[in-house]
């Protein structure tokens, strides 16, 4: 059984980090990259629990153990990891609507994909983080990131617009809560 929970504790945030870990572009095969997705950032703990302050991450929980994430972001972090300054910067020009989060990473561990895990994260991020303070949940994906975008897709998510920083092509996505 799954249950879907924000993070509270620091056992929580270490779990999301080493499932993390796993699933780094540098720690997967070509073949899993393609067919399994890959993460971008490497957070730190540090990083994680400034985020969690703010906004608690939504996490995925089987057996007292993380096993799914989607970690949520307020624009106040819009200049604290290089790789997403670009986005923040597209963000504020094309997107009106001020109550908005990021979603800064979603990940779900292999043994429990295709299971609705995907799904559910984004189910409890509208209906429990969302709610009352959010209108619009935002990410970005790396286009060569297929399986991320059309797992997005499927769950509601519309494009926003592409961009590209330093050779590196992004989608920006929206779903409304």
């Amino acid at each position: 059984m799954i249950t879907y929970l924000q993070a509270t504790s620091n056992k929580e945030l270490e779990q999301i980090i080493a499932l993390q870990k796993n699933n780094l572009p540098e720690n997967l095969s070509d073949k899993e990259k393609t067919e399994q997705g890959f993460l971008t950032v490497k957070h730190s703990l540090v990083m994680l629990k400034d985020m969690n302050n703010e906004c608690p991450h939504t996490i995925a929980i089987h057996n007292n153990k993380v096993v799914g994430y989607a970690l949520s972001m307020t624009k106040n972090f819009a200049s604290e990891i290089e790789v997403l300054k670009p986005m923040f910067i597209e963000i504020s020009k094309s997107v009106s609507e001020k109550k908005y989060i990021v979603m800064g990473q979603i990940c779900i561990d292999k043994k429990f994909r295709k299971k609705g895990i995907f799904k559910g994260l984004y189910q409890f991020m509208k209906t429990n983080v969302c709610k009352d303070h959010f209108n619009m949940i935002i990410t970005e994906i790396d286009v060569n990131n297929i399986r991320s975008l059309e797992a997005h897709k499927a769950v509601g998510f519309k494009k926003l617009q592409d961009y590209c920083v330093k050779e590196k092509n992004w989608r920006i996505i929206t779903l409304k809560t």
